[in-house]
């Protein structure tokens, strides 16, 4: 027996994109490749900041840690309490501090415990405290100590050694691009970004 197979040819055009199409396509990527790459620098630097926020936050409550605790200071001081200090002369640190000279609730030059330098164009823009009870606020503060005490988590706020306690405390951190973000202080110990 013989089998005998018909070939059957089947012709089929097969078609591609056009130039205009392959235009159009490359063009839209282009346009949301560009929107893109536009914002991606912009949420860079937001989320620099509000790192450098979270950092300094963390400090305050660093020192609110040692303060409120056993935490040696030198050789031989256990009973001094830590605060973090914040001058308008120099944006660009803040200081870690135990207040071991004279224990007059302030910074003073020889009690540094860290100092922190903050780069890449952020720099702690301005300074504002509450007055006990007020509503209101007054920024523009020159100098700004965050104190720690032990035994309690209290935060004492202050502007100048033997000055008055304030509420509150608000520390704004300024980018570049003109973004800000905000560490606030209040007086019962809770510290806060925002």
């Amino acid at each position: 027996m013989v089998f005998h197979s018909a070939r059957h040819r089947v012709t089929t055009t097969v078609r591609g994109f056009t130039l205009i199409e392959l235009m159009v396509v490359s063009a839209i990527f282009v346009i949301l490749s560009a929107v893109v790459l536009a914002n991606h620098g912009r949420f860079g630097n937001l989320i620099v900041l509000q790192n450098l926020a979270h950092e300094i936050a963390l400090s305050i409550r660093q020192a609110q840690v040692y303060g409120i605790s056993v935490q040696r200071y030198g050789a031989d001081e256990f009973d001094v309490g830590y605060g973090v200090y914040f001058t308008s002369a120099q944006p660009n640190t803040y200081f870690l501090f135990a207040d071991a000279i004279g224990s007059n609730g302030t910074y003073d030059g020889g009690e540094t415990v860290r100092s922190t330098q903050i780069a890449g164009g952020y720099v702690i823009d301005d300074l504002c405290v509450w007055p006990n009870g007020g509503a209101s606020y007054t920024c523009g503060v020159t100098d700004l100590h965050i104190l720690f005490v032990r035994p309690e988590p209290d935060a004492l706020i202050r502007t100048v050694a033997g000055g008055p306690l304030y509420d509150r405390a608000r520390i704004d951190v300024k980018a570049n691009s003109g973004d800000e973000v905000s560490i606030v202080v209040e007086r019962s110990g809770q510290i806060s970004v925002q």
